[in-house]
């Protein structure tokens, strides 16, 4: 689960959204209702308040203090930072709500920003000297955590790192849009920002920083009676280590707890709850279910509890080895083996839960992750940190949202809850985390699971039983995609949509995923108003003036900020603008854009060149306007020249490499190149985007069941924005051109992927959704077949694990699952743009991937 999107959780129980003061039942600290001083600019975020004064000059980057904090000495904190920088004029930003500030040190929070309650932005080195040298006084006595990218003043609360104070970018190494500084030859490189200090290799440290470096870098595990040899997890809270006593050489794991980080509900930073832990282990001393406890110690100010080393695989590992409906092609076999084999993995686990209970020990984490498996048939229960004792009734103060029980269910009955989910997520993997959107939800999916494997139906009702508890529950009606007619079902999606609008908010027309909150992002194809009205005009459900209004004032007077490329940006937004009949709106927001540093753009299709390019080649099209198309083919032959060699990539997509696919990766260009083929007949283009192609090629592999996915290292990808579902578009278009039958061989392979029975998430760009696109396209290249059309029926079908009720008409969880969204790349507006895409009679296909020539038309391959 990706904890970014925890915080937007809080707001809104249906929908992700922003916690601003007048949402959510948080509210913001005492100081950020403080009038704005006299001669002060102040701008109000999502998660930050800026403060500074109004005739101040704040450099572009320097050396930044961080102010720490805990919960209890928050508020000190904040009155002494506005008490002591408004009189003088130094420019500051604090988190607003103590809300966002748990949240952003919690034990899911990014390590390396995790921490900051405050930041401070020194003109000059006079400046930092000056002002840690008289806060550290003032602050005296408070505590905070500590923050990891930063360097540390004395031995108190504050930080110093140099690095950027306003919003500036550059393409990183892996082609990623990232923040940056300048350096001293006054390019923009990456500011990096990670879990550990460090300088840019042009800056000096002050000098009178440098005792506190040495300080720092005195704290060793050089001394301890254990060797640290890799580390197994990270965590805001701490390190998992695996080591090995240095007197018996028995390998053992090493769990850190760093004070004041990794907070929790009940507010216990990861001490408290390593040293429950200890006292937990004691308890359980003996059981085969739990490991021994070896040793607990504090190095610095961090703790550490030193437990037997199980040498196994968590449960959650086994599960995606094992789970069938992932593969191509259904196979009976593989299906009863593996209900088999969790038939046989349920009781277990409940025999190891049982056995803690009758300690007086209520586990309240179980998870498949926090379940190991060893060769020799060994169940372990590992992490300890939230478990409670029967007696109390307690509820765990952390959890994983797929398995947290409901807040009707307290002690014993929080592993029962879990235990239950345990037993349907081994079926329908992570979709449990759907059912506080609507709990009935559970009676379909067990519906679903008997119906798909071979698992008594006892087993399965017991566990929808256990998790409806003694509420009176009754489904809601709502469209099958499988069964219901299309109208019927198109109907209820633009409901859904439709219903979740608010045309009074500046920010967001339709709620989506978290990055419509991004500047400019509610505008967009992807997550904003764009996309959900293209979907709905696509689809036929005809035209909203309105909300059309809406995207028309946003899109010409945007936020500073606002991306420029076709999903993320303005181009996008135009494009849609001209189909909708607002042609000069269109041309007006092109126009702004290329006055922008565009070119500096990576070259994908998401956010990139790429994208710009077809947006010109479609607007000289219809426009008649020959400089945008001849300012496409410009575009076209600058990306041809940055592409570099088929080669010239790492055979692994994402991380610190550039990513593969058709939304980030080499597929957008060559999808772009074959535009500037179809339209100057230049064969270079054509060599170019097969160039392309291999390149996004090179970073596949082929699975067991000879579908070809896109590898990242530790997982593959058949999605539609990076993996390999994506690049069969790309590839189809080429292959319309010339003939190529290793090109024509990936195809495939890459197409094969669109047969599995189950995928995580329902959405466009990463879920099932991208799947049917690419059928669309594939039934429109190919002119359809039974096997093809089946596929199509299936997958419709599917869509039925992920379907909600909302206002009256039917809806999709978005990415992670935990909120509704609406939007086109993660949500419902996706969903349905992608069922018209196989059900309506016009052919609809995703923007600049349809047969060449217009819908409907096939044009004819020639021989290279």
């Amino acid at each position: 689960m990706n904890a970014q999107y925890e915080v937007y959780c809080l707001a809104d129980r249906i929908f992700y959204d922003t916690l601003d003061g007048s949402r959510g039942e948080h509210t913001d600290f005492p100081q950020a209702t403080r009038e704005v001083p006299p001669g002060w600019r102040h701008q109000a975020g999502d998660t930050w308040m800026h403060y500074a004064p109004a005739d101040g000059r704040t450099p572009a980057q320097g050396w930044k203090i961080h102010v720490s904090a805990c919960v209890e000495d928050a508020e000190r904190a904040l009155e002494v930072v506005w008490d002591y920088c408004v009189p003088r004029g130094v420019a500051f930003k604090f988190l607003r709500s103590l809300p966002i500030m748990a949240m952003l040190n919690s034990k899911a929070a990014a390590r390396g920003s995790s921490g900051k309650l405050v930041t401070i932005y020194p003109v000059d080195e006079a400046q930092l000297e000056l002002v840690l040298k008289e806060l550290d006084e003032l602050l005296r006595g408070v505590r905070g955590p500590y923050v990891l990218s930063d360097l540390r003043y004395g031995d108190g609360p504050l930080f110093v790192r140099y690095g950027g104070f306003v919003p500036r970018h550059c393409v990183a190494d892996n082609g990623e849009l990232v923040l940056a500084v300048e350096d001293d030859a006054g390019r923009l490189v990456p500011d990096v920002r990670g879990p550990a200090f460090s300088l840019p290799s042009w800056v000096r440290l002050p000098a009178f920083l440098e005792s506190h470096l040495a300080a720092r870098n005195a704290v060793t595990t050089g001394g301890l009676p254990y060797e640290i040899e890799s580390v197994l997890q990270f965590s805001n809270g701490g390190g998992v280590y695996l080591g090995r006593d240095r007197g018996t050489g028995r390998r053992v794991v090493l769990k850190e707890g760093r004070p004041h980080a990794g907070l929790d509900a009940a507010g216990r930073d990861a001490v408290a709850r390593l040293a429950h832990e200890r006292d937990m282990l004691r308890r359980l001393a003996g059981l085969d279910a739990v490991p021994e406890l070896l040793d607990y110690f504090t190095l610095g100010e961090h703790h550490f509890l030193v437990q037997e080393f199980v040498d196994g695989n968590p449960l959650q590992r086994h599960l995606v080895k094992r789970y069938p409906l992932t593969r191509a092609v259904r196979d009976e076999e593989a299906v009863a083996g593996y209900t088999a084999w969790a038939l046989e993995m349920l009781p277990k686990v409940r025999q190891a839960v049982r056995a803690l209970h009758e300690r007086g020990v209520v586990f309240g984490d179980l998870h498949p992750n926090n379940i190991l498996l060893t060769e020799e048939g060994r169940l372990v229960l590992i992490d300890y940190e939230v478990a409670t004792l029967a007696e109390d009734n307690a509820r765990a103060s952390l959890g994983h949202p797929a398995f947290g029980a409901p807040r009707d269910r307290n002690g014993v009955e929080i592993d029962e809850y879990a235990l239950a989910c345990l037993c349907l997520g081994l079926f329908a993997p992570q979709l449990t985390i759907m059912l506080p959107l609507d709990r009935a939800k559970v009676l379909h999916l067990g519906e679903l699971v008997t119906r798909t494997f071979p698992v008594p139906p006892e087993v399965v009702e017991e566990a929808v039983t256990t998790i409806l508890g003694a509420t009176e529950t009754t489904p809601t009606r709502i469209p099958r995609p499988e069964s219901d007619g299309w109208p019927e079902v198109r109907e209820s999606l633009a409901r859904a949509i439709l219903a979740s609008a608010t045309p009074g908010r500046k920010d967001r027309l339709f709620p989506g995923d978290i990055a419509q909150f991004r500047p400019g992002g509610g505008l967009g194809v992807a997550h904003g108003a764009a996309g959900v009205l293209y979907a709905l005009e696509r689809a036929g459900c005809g035209r909203f003036p309105e909300y059309e209004e809406w995207l028309r004032r946003g899109a010409l007077d945007p936020e500073p900020g606002t991306g420029l490329g076709f999903y993320d940006g303005l181009h996008g937004v135009a494009y849609v603008l001209d189909l909708l009949g607002h042609r000069q709106d269109a041309l007006d927001i092109v126009e702004r854009c290329m006055r922008e540093k565009w070119e500096a753009l990576d070259l994908g299709l998401f956010g990139g060149l790429s994208g710009i390019g077809l947006t010109l080649f479609h607007l000289g099209e219809t426009t008649g306007e020959t400089g945008l198309t001849e300012l496409a083919h410009r575009i076209a032959r600058v990306c041809a020249d940055r592409l570099g060699g088929p080669g010239d990539v790492p055979e692994i997509s994402g991380g610190s490499n550039p990513r593969a696919g058709l939304m980030y990766g080499s597929s957008g260009p060559a999808l772009l190149l074959t535009h500037a083929y179809e339209r100057g007949g230049d064969p270079s283009m054509l060599d170019g985007a097969a160039v392309a192609l291999r390149q996004d090629l090179r970073r596949c592999t082929t699975s067991e069941d000879g579908s070809l996915q896109v590898t990242q290292g530790w997982r593959v990808l058949p999605y539609l924005d990076e993996g390999s579902v994506g690049i069969a578009l790309a590839l189809g278009r080429y292959l319309a051109h010339r003939d190529d039958a290793d090109l024509r061989t990936a195809l495939d392979g890459c197409e094969r992927v669109t047969g599995a029975g189950f995928y995580v998430q329902p959405g466009l760009f990463t879920g099932r959704a991208g799947m049917i696109v690419a059928l669309g396209a594939g039934r429109a290249r190919t002119g359809g077949s039974t096997a093809l059309n089946d596929l199509v029926s299936a997958q419709l079908s599917g869509l039925g694990w992920h379907a909600l009720p909302y206002a009256g008409g039917l809806a999709f969880p978005g990415d992670q699952l935990m909120r509704l969204s609406m939007d086109f790349a993660t949500g419902t507006a996706g969903v349905l743009f992608a069922m018209s895409t196989v059900l309506r009679d016009e052919p609809v296909f995703l923007p600049f991937t349809g047969p060449p020539g217009g819908a409907g038309s096939l044009t004819k391959a020639t021989t290279a």
